[in-house]
């Protein structure tokens, strides 16, 4: 941890003042370099009063995406957000994740970006990332499955992300099958998984999640407007993006450990009470067929059964699903 980081931690975490000498203690330096690193902390927009008799105390943050900030506000030893990287612009931070893990990069290194030029969603379709308006991260896994497990990863990022924004907002996101979370139909936040395996074992997992935080309509594409929202739409006021990621990361990192446990039926219990699929009619196109029936349920995987009209029951592990059948 960086020594910006390890200061930013000793502000965050002290309900009063900091003292100059007690950080140059702790972080083996001098004074003197505790007031240059302080400076330095102002010059991004921390708002860092200063007493002679008091020390130092972080009194508000600025609207952006810090890494030694972000580290700072999560607890040692975990997984997610073990190593956090933040870009100004990228393509797509899937693609930067992608590339880390083709590196050899342990799991857990989370990628942000302010704006990406190539964001992308589920099924090729675009998403738009407008600067500093947004929530747009990758994250690493390694967990040892099969392939036939890693829709439990989805799953569990939509609980995780649910959760998050219920903490830090206080609305109660659905989630849609298998990858979105709404308010009032509308959608503010995606999920894409994309995984690299052999047909017995996963190599690695990239999680990509897109979250409209203080999103605009104006911002939206128009032949998305009707469809999308923000959460500062939703809730009328400015919603704290560092805060929001970090308490994202922290769900996460319980839920994957969760996971790793052997623990999804938990996961799946409470997703089953924040999905609005479950128990209605849907219709999932999947490639060149179309699947209409009531979906019933998760399965162990984390497969989407669904009662066909014939009776059947089908399991599905993807495709483009509307709650409610075609026409309706």
């Amino acid at each position: 941890m960086s020594v910006d980081s390890q200061i930013l931690r000793a502000l965050h975490r002290k309900s009063g003042s900091a003292s100059g000498a007690d950080l140059a203690e702790h972080l083996g330096i001098s004074r003197a370099a505790v007031w240059a690193r302080i400076e330095d902390l102002r010059t991004l927009g921390y708002q860092i009063e200063a007493s002679p008799h008091e020390g130092y105390r972080l009194t508000a943050t600025p609207d952006l995406l810090h890494s030694d900030d972000l580290l700072a506000r999560l607890d040692d030893g975990c997984v997610i957000g073990r190593d956090i990287q933040v870009f100004q612009q990228t393509t797509s931070t899937n693609d930067i994740v992608e590339r880390l893990a083709r590196d050899g990069v342990p799991e857990g290194v989370v990628v942000f970006a302010e704006s990406q030029t190539k964001g992308r969603g589920r099924l090729g379709r675009k998403w738009v990332s407008p600067s500093g308006r947004g929530l747009w991260f990758s994250l690493l896994l390694r967990p040892p499955w099969p392939p036939s497990q890693v829709t439990q990863i989805t799953i569990t990022a939509a609980v995780s992300l649910s959760r998050a924004v219920s903490r830090v907002t206080g609305i109660y996101p659905e989630i849609k099958w298998p990858n979105d979370l709404l308010h009032d139909g509308k959608k503010f936040a995606g999920i894409l998984t994309e995984l690299s395996a052999e047909p017995e074992m996963v190599r690695h997992v990239v999680v990509g999640i897109g979250m409209d935080v203080n999103v605009d309509e104006a911002d939206f594409p128009e032949d998305v407007r009707e469809l999308a929202t923000s959460l500062r739409a939703v809730t009328g006021r400015a919603v704290d993006r560092a805060r929001l990621a970090t308490q994202i990361l922290r769900e996460l990192d319980a839920d994957y450990a969760r996971l790793l446990l052997g623990r999804f039926d938990e996961i799946s219990s409470e997703w089953m009470e924040r999905c609005q699929t479950i128990g209605r009619e849907v219709s999932i196109t999947m490639g060149g067929r179309q699947l209409v029936g009531r979906a019933e349920a998760l399965d162990v995987d984390g497969a989407l059964l669904v009662r066909s009209e014939h009776g059947r029951l089908e399991r599905v592990v993807g495709g483009d699903v509307r709650v409610g059948r075609v026409g309706a």
